[in-house]
């Protein structure tokens, strides 16, 4: 099994080929491809690769399938005895995409 770990928006994802992730909204347009070059981990047939903090000759084509919002977070502050409540909430945006290969140089 091929897999990558990856740095998006901050954030650490295991990318596996030909599948589907959610991750912080990108602000891509929907159907366009991406290269992230970002790679922690990489794994091919059993044998791994760590880079220091990053590897240079991997990187990944992903491709943003849509856009969405996920389920809304509510937010409840209050201070006790003193008639404070407030109550807030959002809805993050998430983007699914797919990851098309992984190229190595």
């Amino acid at each position: 099994m091929i897999y990558a770990i990856v740095n998006i928006k901050d954030k650490q994802f295991k990318l596996i080929e030909n599948k589907y992730v959610y991750v912080p909204h990108i602000s891509v347009n929907v159907g366009e491809k991406i290269l992230l070059n970002q790679v922690f981990l990489f794994s091919k047939e059993g044998k791994l690769f760590l880079g220091d903090p990053f590897l240079e000759k991997i990187n990944v084509i992903i491709e943003i399938m849509e856009h969405i919002k996920g389920k809304k977070i509510f937010i409840f502050k209050k201070k006790r005895r003193k008639g404070y409540k407030v109550k807030n909430g959002f809805r993050p945006l998430f983007s699914k995409i797919k990851i098309v290969s992984f190229l190595e140089k």
